[in-house]
C-alpha cells in the first residue's frame, strides 16, 4: 500500500478517537439539583457532589461535551450521608447521552458501594445498576426485568473506585477496577440512539466524589 495512503488512514483513525480529560473543577460542570465543591478526599483532589433538592434528579453536567459512542473513564467514591435514610447505599455513577431540554433524559450506570460487601447475597447482587431516565427507573427495571440490569461486583463503601463505560450504538458495558471483563452489559439501551452530554450522577442521600474524568469519542 502507498505510504501516503497509510499515513492518511492513520490520520483519519486518530481523528475519530478524540480523547479529552475534563479537569475536575466547579466551573466545568453545570449542577442540576446538586451542590458541587472542589475538595480533598482520602488524600486525592476531587469534586464533591451532593443533592441540593431532595427527591429530584441530581447530576452535574460536563460543559461543552457531546457524546454518542466511545469510552468514559472516571474514579468515584460514594457513601451515605450521615443523615441519609437507612436505604441509602452511596449511589454514584455516570450519566451519558444526556439531553436537558424540557425534560431531562439520559442513560446511566451507577454503583451501590454499600452493597458490595453486604452479608445479604441479594444486596450483593444489586451492586451495579443501569437505568434510563425518566421512563425506566431502577424499581421498574427490577420488577419487569429482574436480574437483567443489575449485577454483583466487589465494592467498598467510600473508597476510590475506577469505572469505565464503553458505548457503541445500542450496547453499553460497565467495567470496574480495571477489570478485563465487564461487570454489567446492556445489549439494548432503553433509549433510542442519541447524542448528548456526560454527567456526574449521585443518588439520594449520597456523599459523592469524582476525579480523573476522561471521555473518548469514537
Amino acid at each position: 500500500m502507498n505510504r501516503s495512503i497509510i499515513l492518511l488512514l492513520l490520520f483519519i483513525t486518530a481523528s475519530q478517537l478524540q480523547s479529552q480529560e475534563i479537569p475536575i473543577s466547579v466551573k466545568n460542570f453545570d449542577p442540576v439539583n446538586v451542590t458541587t465543591e472542589e475538595t480533598m478526599y482520602k488524600s486525592k483532589k476531587g469534586l464533591r457532589v451532593t443533592e441540593k433538592i431532595p427527591n429530584r434528579e441530581t447530576i452535574a453536567i460536563a460543559k461543552g461535551i457531546t457524546f454518542e459512542n466511545g469510552t468514559i473513564e472516571v474514579e468515584v467514591a460514594g457513601k451515605p450521608l450521615p443523615n441519609a435514610n437507612p436505604g441509602a447505599r452511596g449511589f454514584i455513577g455516570i450519566a451519558f447521552r444526556v439531553i436537558n431540554n424540557d425534560t431531562l433524559r439520559y442513560d446511566c450506570f451507577y454503583l451501590r458501594p454499600s452493597n458490595g460487601r453486604a452479608d445479604d447475597q441479594i444486596r450483593r447482587n444489586h451492586s451495579t445498576q443501569y437505568i434510563a431516565h425518566p421512563a425506566y427507573p431502577w424499581y421498574r427495571l427490577r420488577k419487569e426485568f429482574p436480574e437483567l440490569y443489575e449485577s454483583y461486583v466487589d465494592l467498598a463503601e467510600g473508597e476510590w473506585t475506577k469505572i469505565k463505560i464503553v458505548v457503541k450504538g445500542k450496547q453499553a458495558k460497565l467495567y470496574v477496577h480495571d477489570a478485563d471483563q465487564p461487570a454489567l452489559i446492556v445489549n439494548a439501551l432503553l433509549h433510542s440512539e442519541s447524542i448528548g452530554g456526560v454527567a456526574l450522577w449521585v443518588g439520594q442521600g449520597t456523599d459523592g466524589y469524582f476525579r480523573n474524568l476522561r471521555i473518548t469519542n469514537q
